[in-house]
């Protein structure tokens, strides 16, 4: 492998048909994953499709949860046996965070979709501070919940 002059690694490879030249091709190779470092942007794109899959499945709780509802008290005694569960409740408070993250990932979106905060050290420091909020929103939604209980 070698490198330009711009630092792209390049292979080369020769071809079944060389060129009029007879001279190889070189071509770029596509970086992986482990050749860049992760920044705080990049981590909370992710994390954002993360969390739009994990909603995907808790969405499918919330389904769960409506139908035994509609089907009787024996139905929903069992959802509710879950729910309660120590499991339940750490599913349910991970639903919570990743809809949480998710929506001010979308928010932020909305936002940047005006052409709004896309500078540099903006975007980095909101994207440090996305894991904060959506956390501290979390918390205070289960506080909330449980005094209202």
């Amino acid at each position: 492998m070698t490198g330009d002059q711009n630092g792209v690694l390049c292979r080369n490879i020769m071809s079944d048909s060389p060129t009029a030249t007879g001279a190889a091709k070189t071509r770029p190779l596509s970086p992986h994953l482990s050749i860049y470092k992760p920044i705080p942007t990049m981590v909370m794109s992710i994390l954002h499709r993360i969390t739009g899959a994990a909603l995907y499945f808790g969405t499918i709780l919330v389904a769960w949860w409506l139908i035994a509802a509609a089907s009787g008290p024996q139905a929903y005694a069992t959802v509710e046996w879950f729910f309660s569960s120590i499991l339940g409740r750490l599913i349910l408070f991970c639903y919570t965070w990743a809809l949480m993250h998710h929506m001010l990932g979308g928010l932020k979106h909305l936002v940047q979709d005006t052409g709004s905060g896309l500078e540099k050290q903006f975007t980095t420091r909101m994207a440090k501070l996305h894991p904060v909020a959506s956390t501290l929103l979390t918390i205070l939604i289960w506080i909330v919940g449980y005094a209202v209980r």
